[in-house]
Formats: structure tokens, C-alpha cells, sequence
């Protein structure tokens, strides 16, 4: 379990989102954060494979 403060404004919008659509607010929390997680676990990865010397081609040459 976890809790989570929003800005008055951000929890407004998700709470307008899920009348709207008749999910619940926890779905598109769950959405959101696992959203950022896989692009926040990409970006570390091209971060690190960014810093290993090793021969790159481009994309232009595939």
C-alpha cells in the first residue's frame, strides 16, 4: 500500500479523468507510474551503454 499527496490541481484533473471514464483514480496512478518507470529504465540504460567504449553504428548504416 502507498499514499501519495497531489497537488490540489493534478488530483482535480484525475479525478475529472476517471468520472469521465469511469476508471478509478489508482488505475491511472498505476498507469502513469509504470509509464515512467519503463522510460525512466531506458533512459538509464542508453545512459550506460552510452559510457562503454565499444564500437557503435549508426542508423543510417543498418
Amino acid at each position: 500500500m502507498l499514499a501519495v499527496r497531489l497537488e490540489h490541481a493534478i488530483e482535480a484533473e484525475l479525478t475529472k479523468l476517471a468520472l469521465e471514464t469511469g476508471r478509478s483514480k489508482s488505475y491511472y496512478v498505476k498507469e502513469a507510474l509504470a509509464g515512467y518507470l519503463l522510460d525512466r529504465a531506458d533512459y538509464l540504460r542508453a545512459i550506460a551503454a552510452s559510457e562503454k567504449q565499444e564500437p557503435r553504428t549508426s542508423l543510417a548504416d543498418v
